[in-house]
């Protein structure tokens, strides 16, 4: 399954002269969020029986066993990218049918929860320190537009494998159609999540984790 990161602010690397402490907080968040985003899909097909990311030294949170040298580097400098698939295999996987969409799911999930949790921590009012308060903010929102971004289904996204699940044997003409469009797929998602994903879905999810209090 493949990670992709966006951030609407698709120059990321003007940040890093304009506002630099903001752009380290990016930077890391989105970090962060991919590699627990890739580890979540890892750990979801080894629950299933299949254990091929164990096996390639997936089944881990390091950084470095995630990050695509191009993805990262686009991350960093467009504010959009992806991390490595994380491989499995199908057939070894328990549930054929709802196996891969568990799978791809999972990495939508677990950045949601992990927004969900640090909201709850930030509500609590742990963390006073406006700088640490600003960073959490900004993993909370990253890990929020991960997540939807993720779930359209477009491929290579991971809503196209849950899609192909409920859609069963239509998901292969499915897959052709998508197929034939290619570029031109990927950059509607992201025209979605600019004037739409994140105004009218990922901002009012923002909103409710933090809750107006917080700022």
């Amino acid at each position: 399954m493949g990670g992709v990161g966006f951030i609407v602010r698709l120059m990321i690397i003007s940040l890093l002269f304009s506002d630099p402490l903001l752009y380290f907080m990016a930077a890391v968040s989105i970090v962060l969020a991919l590699s627990v985003h890739e580890y979540a899909h890892a750990q979801m097909a080894d629950f299933l029986g299949d254990h091929t990311a164990r096996d390639m030294g997936r089944l881990t949170i390091n950084p470095l066993a995630h990050l695509d040298p191009i993805g990262a580097l686009l991350i960093l400098t467009l504010g959009f990218g992806w991390g490595r698939p994380v491989p499995f295999n199908p057939f070894g996987i328990r549930n054929k049918k709802w196996g891969p969409a568990m799978v791809a799911g999972a990495g939508a999930a677990s950045n949601l929860l992990m927004a969900i949790l640090v909201g709850i921590i930030l509500r609590i009012g742990i963390f006073s320190n406006p700088g640490l308060l600003r960073f959490f903010l900004k993993f909370i929102q990253l890990n929020i537009f991960l997540a939807i971004f993720n779930l359209i289904p477009i491929p290579p996204l991971d809503g196209s494998h849950i899609l192909s699940a409920m859609l069963g044997r239509k998901a292969e003409a499915y897959h052709m159609i998508m197929a034939r469009n290619g570029i031109f797929s990927l950059f509607f998602a992201i025209l979605f999540m600019m004037y739409f994903g994140v105004p009218y879905i990922a901002m009012p999810i923002f909103d409710l984790i933090v809750g107006a209090g917080i700022f």
